[in-house]
Parts: structure tokens; sequence; C-alpha cells
């Protein structure tokens, strides 16, 4: 899944971490639960959601990533349990706007650029699966290295379970909205400094509704802003109803590596209360298609606790799902959001509402389940076999720079210039009409900018870092904090202690990370450590005042 971001890390109703939460996010958590100690289950966690996200979803907020379980997240930010989106959370299907069919046809589609491009895209990542997982090492500092999530607010129509930032439009004028969102990409990436791109993530509302003309205007901009590497990560969340094989072909030629598909179900009474327009061989074909044409590069978003959904009939789907999936799958548990029609539905005791007993019962059977099939649950909610993890989504998890492009979208990155030295939260303006007036007018349309303290900073860096399985190890929380390490502020703390022999958690010479058991309570576990950590910093030995 995935992001980065128009919505904060994680969430229900949507795709890769997606998206990353507001400014304060983790004082929120923990001042939810007050003081409450005992044991939280994972399905009552995270109603916050785009890491990351990431939409004022990370990223701008869309269905493409429900927030996953503990803290979970949909790929566009890290938010609840569903996709984390650093972004807006997209929901996926083809939608051309105010652009003829018959205009689009003609359009050249991505030029010699873009063809050189994903040609060379194509060649390093055969590379890649050759040579192994990872790429080369990065140049640039870390403050020079960033995400890059694009949002794209319009849908057909909207799913019953979706609040993300986005809009049904009677006519999309995409050529006034590509420019602004290729002004908007090269307006921030030279405020931020950033001068190297690591991952593109098109998320929504529907972005394979854009053309694929826009998305490789978009990529082109960000090369020639920037450096785009051959083998940077560019991924698209799709619709199964919105994407034919002939479209697929068309934003692979315009520099799309990776797909993110949300599926959502098997079951075609279960879509049709989720208000998708897709059926379950729908999903299954495009599935087929999208692996033909990115085998290896293909995610699905797979949701879990629906009313009246029960433990097996939706292990029989996810066993199902197991013979056509390719290497990457997220685990997302409705999440019911005020305002959406299926909250308004339980709320007036048409449906039932969820059963977190039963959604805490499908998560635990499904991971099992999943590793057995030889899928590594390196996030909270994401599941990859063959080194196939999302960049773009580890970016967020790993408190990394992203920038967050396109309405409501999200973005945490230091400004550079009068001497700035922190960190920013930003989240660009909500409604499409008012972003791209803002957009002509400044070149961007940040509406909100937050400063990060570093006891804010180092929270996000807690709570992200351990909703994967590596956890955070010493040098990285070193390269936020490197006076007062890990051991200053856990190792002695009794509550820890017990967390560490109960072996929900691990603190050694690695660092400090989630058993496999910690990854399913995690949020539960962050009401110890996240106190904890604020203790420890205000009881911190002030560094020496020079001349003082």
């Amino acid at each position: 899944m995935s992001p980065a971001p128009s919505s904060e890390p994680g969430t229900s109703n949507v795709k890769e971490l997606t998206e990353l939460r507001a400014p304060g996010w983790v004082r929120e958590l923990v001042r939810a639960h007050g003081a409450k100690r005992q044991a939280v289950r994972w399905a009552d966690w995270g109603k916050n959601r785009q890491a990351a996200a990431v939409s004022a979803r990370a990223p701008t907020g869309g269905a493409a990533a429900p927030v996953p379980g503990p803290l979970g997240a949909r790929s566009r930010s890290p938010s609840s349990f569903r996709r984390l989106r650093t972004h807006s959370e997209p929901c996926a299907r083809l939608l051309l706007g105010s652009v003829p069919r018959a205009t689009l046809g003609a359009m050249a589609l991505p030029g010699a650029w873009a063809r050189g491009w994903a040609a060379a895209a194509r060649a390093a990542q055969r590379r890649r699966r050759v040579e192994g997982a990872g790429g080369s090492p990065s140049p640039e500092p870390a403050g020079r290295r960033a995400a890059l999530y694009v949002h794209w607010p319009y849908c057909e129509k909207r799913c019953s379970y979706c609040n993300f930032n986005k809009y049904i439009p009677r006519g999309v004028e995409e050529a006034a909205m590509q420019k602004c969102l290729v002004t908007e990409a090269q307006t921030l990436l030279r405020l931020s400094g950033v001068q190297r791109v690591e991952s593109v993530f098109f998320g929504g509302g529907t972005p394979s509704l854009a053309s694929p003309h826009t998305v490789a205007a978009v990529l082109e901009a960000v090369a020639q802003t920037a450096h785009l590497p051959a083998d940077s990560e560019v991924t698209l969340e799709a619709n199964p109803t919105s994407t034919p094989g002939s479209r697929l072909a068309e934003f692979g030629a315009a520099g799309v590596n990776r797909l993110s598909i949300g599926l959502q179900s098997l079951d075609n009474t279960e879509l049709r209360l989720l208000g998708r327009t897709h059926s379950a061989c729908d999903a299954l074909r495009t599935l087929a298609e999208a692996r033909r044409l990115f085998p290896g590069r293909v995610s699905v978003d797979f949701m879990l606790g629906l009313p009246a959904q029960q433990v097996g009939p939706w292990l029989g789907q996810l066993q199902e799902l197991l013979h056509h999936c390719d290497d990457h799958l997220s685990l997302y548990q409705l999440s019911l959001e005020r305002g959406t029609a299926l909250f308004a539905q339980v709320q007036q005791g048409v449906l039932p509402a969820p059963d977190p007993e039963l959604a805490a019962e499908m998560y635990q059977r499904g991971r099992v389940v999943l590793r057995e099939a030889g899928f590594r649950q390196y996030e909270v909610s994401n599941f990859a076999r063959n080194g196939a993890l999302s960049t773009h989504n580890w970016t967020y998890w790993q408190c990394g720079q992203y920038l967050g492009i396109g309405p409501g979208a999200h973005g945490r990155f230091m400004p550079q210039g009068a001497g700035s030295h922190t960190r920013e939260a930003r989240i660009q303006t909500l409604e499409p009409d008012n972003w791209m007036k803002e957009v002509m007018m400044f070149g961007h349309g940040t509406r909100k900018r937050v400063p990060l303290g570093r006891l804010e900073l180092l929270e996000e860096v807690l709570a992200l870092g351990l909703r994967t399985d590596v956890g955070i190890t010493h040098q990285h929380w070193q390269q936020f904090e490197p006076q007062l390490t890990l051991c200053d502020v856990f190792g002695a703390n009794k509550e820890v202690q017990e967390l560490l022999e109960q072996g929900l958690l691990q603190l050694d010479h690695r660092g400090l990370r989630c058993s496999w058991e910690g990854l399913a309570v995690l949020d539960s576990l962050l009401l110890t450590l996240l106190p904890q950590l604020q203790e420890a910093w205000q009881q911190r030995t002030p560094s020496p005042v020079p001349g003082g």
C-alpha cells in the first residue's frame, strides 16, 4: 500500500501510509486513553488517519490506504488500521474529467523523456532483482532527500466508508490541474532544498482517473528540478473499474512502475456494501493484467472488520486472494468515520456495528496465513515477500522527509533559508478550486505550517518506527537525538521492563522493536512508552550554554 500524502499515516478507509497524522497526534493518542494503562485491543486503536499518510492522508487522503491496526496505516500516510499514505488517500476509478475521450486518445502520450525514463527504470528494476533487495546508498544527506506524494482529489463516486479529501466533479479542468501540480512540485522542491526524490506516490481520490499525460508531466517536472533516480519507486493507486489493461500500459509508459490496487474484498455483497463500483471478477481480472505489466510490483488493499463479516468466510477470501496476488498486500480494518453513509447506516440500526473481537481474530489469523505463505509483516498492516517492501511508505515509518503536492496533501520537511533548522508539518489547501487559485498566485497552496519541536519529532520517530518489524535502531534514533539514547530513556523503567519480560518488546544492541506478538498491540505499548519518553525528556541534563 501505502503512503504519504494528504492525510496522516495509517487509515482504515484507506492505501499505503500512506498518510501522516496532524502535528501533535501522538499526544492526542495518549490523552485519548488518559491514564488507562490496561491493554488496548488493536482493533480499537488508531482512529486518527496519511502519515503518510497524510491530508492537511501526509499526503492528501484518499481511499487508497485504510489505516492499519495498532496505529495502523492506507498507502498514503500512516494512521489507523489502514494503509499509510502520506498524502491523501485515494479511491480509484477512471475519470477523464472534462477532457473528452477523443481528445485524450489523440494526445501524444508520454513523450521522449517519459519513455526514456520508464525504460531506464525497468532496466534498473531488473538489476535490483538480480542483485538483491535494496538500492545503492544515496550520496545526499537526509536533509536533501525526500519522498513525494501527489494527491489527485477526484473520484467518480464516494464509497460508503470513505471520508478522505475527495470530490465528485461534473467536469475536471485537467490541463489546469496538471499545470498546478507541476508548479507546486517545483516550488516545494526548491523551497525544501531537496536534491533527490526517492519515491513518488500518486494517491487520491482516484489518481487512475487522471490522464497518463498528467502523470508524465509531474514526473518530468520532478526530474528537471531534482534528481529522480531510474530505480525510484513510482506508485499509482488504482481501482479495478478505472484501469483496463490498455490504460495500465499507458501509465507504465508515463513512468509508473508500481501499482496499488483498491481491491478491498472478493465478496460481491461486501463490495456493494462498501459502495465499490467493481465486482470480484473485475478485481481479479485487473489484478492479473497488472501483474503481467508490472511483475513483482503490484500491491493490493484488503479490508477486514466489516458489519456482519465473519472470520471463516473472510479467511476463505484471503486464501483465494493468495492464489492471485503479487508480492505485496495491505490489511486494513474498516474504520467507521462520522459523515459517511456506512456510519449513518450503523447509527440508524440498518447495519450491525462491526464486532471488534471478530476483527481482532481476523487480523491475528490473517497474519498467520500470510506468514505461512512466505510474507514478511514488515509493518503493522503491510506484508511483503521477495523483498517487495514499499519504499515510499517506508519513508513515512522512518520519519523521513516527504513533500505533499495537491489539494489537502500533507508534508513534513525542513524549509531552507532564513537560518531554519526546524522540520515543519505542512498541509495544503483542501478544496481543489481554491488550491489552484493559490498555486497560480503564490506557486504553492500551503494552508498551514506547524514547526515540530524536538520532543514532538522524537514522539513520531518512536510511534512510527515501532510500527515496523525493524523498529528503531540506535543509529536511527541518534540521527534525531544524539544525546539521549534509547537505553537512557527506556532501559531502567519498571513498566518497560515488564513489557520486555512479557516478550512484547525487545531492547538490545540493535535497538528497540516490537516482537511479532507486540506488533498486534502496539497502541497499548505506546501508552507506556510515550509518557516515559516525555518524562525522560523533561529530566534530561541540559546541554551547556556557550559562554554561560
